[in-house]
């Protein structure tokens, strides 16, 4: 159906008058209407009749992946914006519109066209359905068709050059490892849905997949092993079997989250949406070019768009000077050789009105198919190959001498199958946010090689053990390999713009025979749980000495059941015996992380009062700390907590406000005076108090330890 023929100048009058906001900001008053579009019709987009995009309205949930399933503890509170999504072709000659498909009850998103240049692909959510999937429909608004379907939501699709499609979604069963959300991975599939099969392991988020120029796969992996939760977005690639998964550009350094990147025609470089902080409703933020040339952690090789509005969306690079963009409910042009920008389609009154927003624009013209990458990985083999040249070489590896590493602990990062919380809930104190399952070891040749073979499918990383197999270095990323697949790496926290070393006189000692098969490690639980294997040790050989009724050193290690945890878990963490990592930025130096730093580890090798643990304790205790000390080793712990039912607590806390609190309240600097403070009652969000200075007050009388719900 056609909707009323509104000039560009028009609406552009329409919008200043009634001073309508987009994104959340005041809109800006444009240019000269029609000067930059005038100027880009006889450039950049000579070829160009027609524009197609989404429109709809935004969820309430600020980040920038919760925009689809719903809310864990609440299958009723979706995460989508309200009903109503239309898919629109403007054409940009004259301002005409066209609705290729209304559905007031629906939702539409994720447009992206065919080479052809006359097929759109898109994800819609039919009215009084609950999940998002794949269509198709020719560009002249007839054969609409469906391609994928099931309670999941496909989102985010593109075109492979080999016709199949590539795209995101639910299918993998995962929830967000520090949100009340569901996660979507790279899925590829045929053309009509069929042979649809994942191509990516990732605990967390993908989004927005993009073909490269050399076929391979551009897209967004957020990951977090054991470092900072919230700074770890960046651009990656695989190719479209899911192989030689790689990152392009970030990963490095803690900043921004980098999506929706698209190569610019004619280039080597990307046009990225850098979302401020942890990302931004919808993926806003600044329009940035990026050069990935010089390797991926130059940082220099990304600028800001020079003209760009802020706070803009879905990206479609024309030339490396123009540029389409959404924002609000406007639909943008962008000239960074003027440094300037122009409103070229706005949507209507009624639209503005309801907080609709113009997405994902697409011309409607052909191009050129991008190489064929043949499929390297075999669906009928459950394992691959990883081969390690030299695992002293990388970055940040001084003081580890030749020969030192002699073996990888080999660990796989549990996806979480649902949450409950913001936070790791019982699984950690604001540590690991995901369970650690131990594989096993195997071995590191003289010569620094290893050729390992991996469990297909599997978000795995590695530490490296000494001698005392004590941890030298950490990986704080993941590695995974898919089915068949035979990659390699330069070395550990390798430089990604080195190349292997070559020689021929020296052949790696790890290829001179089968690659090494995981050595399971006996008498070790695959995860460990503190309370049902730790605490036993503590009670045989340090609560005679750690107790209520006799605590040496002031500490207690009894596994007395606090508000959350144990008081012996609380008191190891507040007391800094342990290293985790948490919250850490990533490639950690030598002996930082693990049990070469732990504090504990010192003190059951006999220098401590002469406690010295049996091998096969000590080996406990050592896996415990490499596997991220978690305190409960189950996700079933998810959303449950030790705190016993009914009005004891309330009544508890009562008490102590009354008692305690008016001389112990939580001080406003860490200059207000001596007091020891008491944390507050867990409704005021103070339960998840970060782990301050050891030692502080704050940590050694918060209600982890002032509550004991087993004596």
């Amino acid at each position: 159906m056609r909707s009323s023929t509104r000039r560009i100048s028009s609406l552009l009058i329409c919008a200043l008058m009634l001073g309508i906001t987009a994104g959340g900001l005041a809109a800006e008053p444009p240019p000269a209407a029609g000067a930059l579009l005038e100027r880009a019709l006889a450039g950049p987009l000579a070829d160009v009749e027609e524009i197609v995009f989404a429109v709809r309205e935004f969820g309430t949930d600020p980040h920038w992946y919760a925009n689809f399933g719903y809310w864990s503890s609440d299958p009723q509170k979706m995460m989508y914006g309200p009903d109503g999504g239309r898919l629109v072709k403007l054409n940009i000659r004259n301002g005409e519109t066209e609705v290729l498909i209304d559905d007031p009850r629906g939702s539409v998103r994720d447009v992206t066209v065919d080479y052809d240049g006359r097929t759109i692909l898109f994800s819609y959510r039919r009215g009084g359905s609950r999940h998002f999937h794949l269509h198709e429909i020719r560009s002249d608004g007839t054969g609409l068709r469906q391609i994928t379907d099931g309670p999941y939501d496909d989102i985010e699709a593109t075109y492979l050059p080999c016709g199949d499609i590539v795209f995101c979604s639910t299918r993998c069963h995962r929830w967000v490892s520090c949100w009340h959300t569901q996660v979507a991975v790279l899925y590829r599939a045929d053309r009509d849905g069929g042979n649809l099969r994942p191509i990516s392991s990732n605990p967390e988020q993908d989004n927005t997949p993009a073909v490269l120029p050399d076929g391979r796969i551009l897209y967004t992996r957020w990951e977090y092993i054991d470092r900072n939760q919230v700074t770890f977005h960046h651009l990656w690639t695989a190719n479209p079997d899911g192989t030689s998964q790689m990152v392009l550009f970030g990963n490095m350094h803690p900043g921004t989250v980098m999506i929706d990147a698209k190569a610019i025609p004619e280039s080597d470089k990307l046009a990225v949406i850098f979302s401020p902080g942890h990302g931004m409703t919808e993926h806003a933020g600044e329009l940035t070019i990026v050069d990935p040339r010089a390797g991926p952690d130059v940082q220099p090789q990304a600028r800001a768009v020079k003209g760009a509005p802020r706070r803009v969306r879905d990206a479609f690079p024309l030339s490396e000077e123009w540029h389409l963009v959404a924002r609000g409910p406007d639909l943008v042009l962008v000239d960074a050789s003027a440094g300037r920008h122009e409103v070229i389609h706005s949507l209507p009154a009624a639209d503005r009105a309801r907080r609709m927003q113009v997405n994902e624009p697409w011309p409607l013209r052909p191009r050129r198919r991008e190489p064929l990458i043949p499929d390297r990985a075999d669906p009928s083999s459950e394992k691959g190959i990883l081969l390690l040249q030299n695992v002293r070489r990388g970055r940040n590896m001084d003081g580890v001498e030749s020969g030192e590493i002699r073996k990888l602990l080999v660990i796989e990062t549990l996806p979480k199958p649902v949450n409950f919380s913001g936070g790791p809930d019982l699984v950690s104190w604001l540590g690991t946010f995901t369970l650690e399952r131990i594989l096993g070891t195997v071995p590191v040749e003289p010569d620094g090689s290893a050729a390992i073979e991996l469990p297909a499918h599997r978000p795995v990383f590695f530490v490296a053990l000494d001698e005392d197999d004590l941890a030298v270095k950490r990986m704080q990323s993941f590695v995974s390999v898919m089915p068949g697949e035979v990659t390699s790496c330069v070395g550990c926290h390798e430089d990604r713009i080195l190349t292997p070393e070559a020689g021929r006189d020296h052949v790696l000692l790890a290829l001179r025979r089968p690659p090494s098969r995981i050595e399971p490690i006996d008498g070790v639980p695959e995860v460990i749980d503190f309370p049902r294997d730790v605490q036993p040790v503590l009670d045989r050989r340090c609560v005679p000495c750690h107790d209520f009724d006799r605590s040496e050193g002031d500490v207690v290690l009894s596994g007395d059941r606090g508000l959350h945890f144990s008081h012996s878990y609380w008191t190891l963490l507040m007391r800094g015996q342990i290293a985790d990592g948490r919250n850490a930025y990533g490639n950690r130096p030598p002996r930082s992380i693990g049990s070469s730093a732990s504090r504990l580890m010192q003190k059951i090798d006999g220098s401590h009062h002469e406690v010295e643990l049996p091998e096969a304790e000590r080996r406990l205790i050592r896996l415990w700390l490499e596997t991220g000390a978690v305190y409960a080793g189950t996700y079933a712990a998810l959303g449950t907590s030790t705190v016993p039912a009914g009005g004891l607590l309330p009544a508890a806390y009562d008490v102590v406000a009354r008692r305690c609190q008016q001389c112990h309240a939580l001080p406003s600097s860490p200059d207000a005076g001596r007091k020891i403070p008491l944390a507050a009652a867990p409704a005021s969000g103070a339960h998840y108090q970060r782990v301050v200075r050891e030692d502080e007050p704050a940590a050694r009388f918060a209600v982890n330890c002032l509550f004991n719900f087993t004596r």
